[in-house]
């Protein structure tokens, strides 16, 4: 049974680099298999590329969660700081784990949890990582690709919409691990 809601895309970012600062597109081309092209970690080039999984394709998070980290901890964190590829609205990101949802014509895979790191609260400069613990997001398989725009709507997608040799191949793989606090 899929879950019924909807949500939106509310911000884009990359960064070129490991720690380099991150940049905001208005849209990105999202490749399958890939993630976003000029990111650091579609290039592999970013600071955790070292332990590459398909489900680090791309990188989202919550606009709530930015809000919460404000409203609770005082913690002012902008979409560019939080070294994330999507912000998203109104998505319950925790729960797509193992699910496929869409934004706007590009599926994606909910691989894993993302978790807080310390290597974050270096380059920003604020205590962010006990905030962030269950709230940073999710790791995601970009299983079909396609241009997304902020503003593009994000929806669970019936796994019988998907082509069934897309979604053999996707299923082929497991899921990674979670992991610790880094």
């Amino acid at each position: 049974m899929v879950l019924s809601w909807k949500g939106s895309l509310a911000a884009i970012h990359v960064a070129d680099r490991a720690s380099q600062p991150m940049r905001a597109l208005a849209e990105a081309q999202l490749v399958a298999g890939v993630g976003i092209p000029g990111d650091r970690y579609a290039e592999r080039c970013g600071t955790y590329s070292g332990r590459h999984h398909i489900d680090r394709q791309v990188t989202l998070i919550e606009e709530e969660t930015l809000e919460a980290l404000a409203r609770d901890h005082g913690i002012v964190l902008a979409p560019h700081e939080h070294r994330r590829n999507l912000t998203t609205r109104a998505v319950a990101l925790n729960h797509l784990v193992g699910h496929y949802f869409a934004i706007g014509d590009c599926v994606l895979y909910g691989g894993r949890l993302n978790v807080p790191c310390r290597h974050l609260e270096e380059l920003i400069g604020k205590s962010v990582l006990k905030p962030l613990i269950h709230r940073s997001g999710l790791n995601a398989r970009v299983i079909v690709g396609a241009r997304v725009r902020a503003g593009d709507a994000i929806r669970p997608v019936d796994p019988g919409e998907l082509e069934p040799q897309v979604r053999a191949a996707n299923e082929a793989h497991s899921l990674e691990p979670p992991h610790e606090v880094w």
